[in-house]
């Protein structure tokens, strides 16, 4: 396992790399919102895959409407922060706006996993931290990785989700016939 402390740059091999990211709508046409972005996300890399749609209750601030989620896999040959960094400009060019923490938004992608790095920078803590206690990210996410393994906590995508206790309601989502 590699960390980057600091300058990620400079520890970071070049190359390709796998990273999870978690997409997240709850205001206006979600689902437009989240295909909008996974076609954005090609600026960043290939990707490999995508997770069904789940709905999923709002957490924290819960005077919200419910969030349409997913987790992709890319292939990047970006660093981990310069793909957070790409990840934001995809979010201000769709529009989200950062008013309220934990509040409703158009777009929320998160950057999960990025192979098997930590990375701790002002800008980016890697893996993500709450990720391990979130069912709408483990759920997509042990659906087309669930052997994807946190760095620090050494649990498979599937472990994690099996140890959750019980709360945080995500069930598939099927899109409407176009």
């Amino acid at each position: 396992m590699r960390r980057a402390n600091g300058n990620p740059r400079q520890r970071i091999i070049r190359g390709m790399h796998t990273a999870f990211l978690s997409l997240g709508s709850n205001v206006g046409d979600r689902l437009a919102q989240l295909r909008e972005a996974c076609e954005r996300l090609q600026d960043a890399g290939e990707v490999v895959r995508i997770s069904s749609y789940y709905e999923t209750e709002p957490m924290e601030f819960t005077a919200q409407p419910w969030f349409l989620n997913c987790v992709v896999e890319l292939r990047t040959e970006s660093t981990p922060v310069e793909l957070m960094r790409i990840l934001l400009k995809i979010e201000r060019a769709m529009g989200r706006e950062r008013n309220q923490a934990k509040g409703p938004r158009n777009i929320d992608l998160d950057l999960l996993l990025y192979d098997d790095e930590t990375v701790t920078t002002p800008e980016l803590t890697l893996p993500h931290p709450a990720m391990h206690a979130r069912r709408f990210v483990l759920v997509p996410l042990a659906e087309i990785a669930p052997g994807a393994t946190h760095p620090i906590l050494q649990k498979s995508a599937r472990q994690l989700l099996a140890s959750l206790p019980e709360g945080g309601e995500v069930h598939r989502w099927v899109a409407p016939e176009d």
